[in-house]
């Protein structure tokens, strides 16, 4: 037996009153749960209980929460874990050690009923370990949810090994109750929504450490051209370093060293050397009273200034080249229609999964006059221009100006297979089915979990869906051939629904 998770005397007990605590006590309180505040710190559920009600009435002014729910909101401190005894549910938020939950849940299996769930709101440690130590792990299940818990509406549902099915869906239903989207997730390091959002951070700190480009102009890629709200090192800035590598190398030992979740020696270092970010007012980016400071764009030659020469757009890649092709006409470039240029014309490619070192051979052209630009994510919000170690400055210089002439911005990379964004939505995606492979989220779930905990612009599968199966299997199999990392080895997820021409959303029939 288990509660109800939508009955209206539903008695839930929180035990550690900090920032997680105290927004999990808000939602439960909002939503008509009757919620009882523990914690060992003298005053702190005292604390919890003052904020809590301050942000209810605050959502009542701001006509986000009904008067009579507020009226209806039972919230009280309780001197100790023994007033937890009649709780249907008791929610852990204490420190991130496993010694210290462990220690709580065995304190608490001697004073609640058996029929008491016990949940565990940990966001790294695995909730089968935690569970070991009760005399009924049954009861036993994550329940993972997001800074700050109020706006964050996801939590994660984990059932250990042996977690009651029950359990499982009583809490699901909890979740929804609580106003947040609720996912069930595997007990595997990360869970869901921090082991998909590993590719977001790992792979621009590799593009970085190559030498392709600057942190601030990969951050404007992703941001600009892919859509996100914040660049990856905007974000590990904002998150600190200090926590942004301490989760990406558990991850990664915890996977048994993953290549797929190798973290940047550059993160190590500046963490190593105390830049953690805005909290130490310097990390990738310097921060002046807390106000990240902006680096200046590559200047943009004056096309006047530069001699005139024609355009040769190879036509190896008629889709990539297509979108190229009708913006140098809207900005009234001269273009050749040879199948090869003349002696003096810049040359511009369009591949996907080979950088322009690599075209360049392919087609035989002049490296001197030849420059790559990334057109799988569209034109209109920054372009991509890439190099190769023979560019000419000239040649390199009328690219540019060609390509900013109606004001869009232009960044300027080394070579690199697969440019610079499509590179890490690749790396997103392909860890996504990976996710998927190993059943530890259904597919559905994945997208939402990701949207709603990471803040993407779109899940990873429907991006994936979007910007074509095939073609990200062709961009991390040249990946792999190229740095032979088993780093880019392709999901089989992918694979498949990549060469059948499915959505990367369809499950077996055994599963669906």
């Amino acid at each position: 037996m288990t509660f109800d998770p939508n009955s209206p005397r539903l008695r839930l007990g929180i035990v550690g009153c900090g920032a997680m605590g105290r927004g999990i006590a808000q939602i439960a309180a909002a939503a008509g749960l009757e919620v009882l505040l523990c914690d060992s710190r003298d005053g702190a559920a005292e604390e919890a209980h003052a904020f809590v009600v301050q942000m209810l009435e605050r959502a009542v002014a701001k006509g986000r929460l009904q008067q009579p729910a507020l009226e209806r909101a039972r919230l009280r401190v309780v001197p100790g874990l023994e007033a937890l005894a009649d709780c249907d549910l008791v929610v852990e938020a204490i420190v991130e050690q496993l010694e210290a939950k462990q220690a709580l849940f065995t304190r608490l299996e001697g004073l609640v009923r058996d029929a008491c769930v016990l949940a565990t709101n940990t966001s790294s440690l695995s909730v089968t370990v935690i569970g070991a130590g009760c005399r009924r792990p049954q009861r036993l299940i994550g329940f993972h949810f997001f800074n700050p818990v109020p706006l964050m509406k996801l939590v994660e549902v984990v059932p250990g090994v042996r977690t009651d099915p029950a359990v499982v869906e009583a809490m699901l239903g909890l979740g929804w109750r609580l106003g947040h989207v609720a996912v069930r997730a595997s007990d595997t390091p990360g869970f869901l929504v921090n082991h998909a959002g590993r590719g977001f951070g790992t792979e621009a700190g590799r593009i970085l450490s190559e030498g392709i480009a600057d942190f601030h102009d990969i951050d404007r890629l992703m941001t600009d051209s892919a859509g996100f709200r914040l660049g990856p090192f905007e974000l590990m800035d904002l998150i600190g370093l200090d926590v942004t590598q301490a989760v990406m190398e558990s991850i990664h030992d915890q996977f048994y060293q993953e290549p797929r979740f190798r973290p940047s020696l550059i993160t190590r270092q500046l963490r190593d050397g105390g830049l953690l970010g805005r909290k130490s007012g310097q990390g990738f980016y310097r921060y002046d009273d807390g106000q990240q400071q902006t680096l200046p764009e590559t200047p943009v030659p004056e096309l006047a200034s530069l001699p005139a020469r024609p355009v040769w757009i190879s036509a190896r890649h008629p889709e990539a080249s297509a979108p190229l092709r009708a913006l140098l006409k809207r900005t009234g470039a001269r273009q050749e229609s040879g199948a090869r240029p003349s002696a003096q014309a810049l040359c511009l490619v369009t591949p996907l999964c080979r950088d322009c070192t690599g075209a360049v051979l392919d087609e035989q052209l002049d490296p001197a006059r030849t420059l790559a630009v990334d057109t799988l994510l569209g034109l209109e919000g920054r372009r991509t221009l890439m190099l190769n170690p023979a560019t000419a400055p000239e040649y390199r210089q009328l690219a540019q100006a060609l390509l900013a002439q109606d004001g869009v911005p232009v960044t300027l990379i080394n070579d690199s297979p697969g440019f610079v964004a499509p590179r890490i939505l690749a790396v997103i995606v392909n860890i996504a089915c990976e996710i998927a492979q190993q059943r530890i989220a259904a597919p559905a779930d994945i997208d939402r979990a990701v949207e709603l905990g990471l803040g993407y612009p779109q899940g990873p599968l429907a991006l994936g869906d979007r910007l074509g199966a095939a073609r990200l299997l062709d961009l991390l199999e040249g990946l792999h051939r190229f740095y032979g990392d088993p780093r880019y080895r392709p999901s089989a997820w992918l694979q498949r629904r990549a060469r059948l021409g499915l959505s990367l959303k369809t499950e077996e029939s055994r599963h669906a």
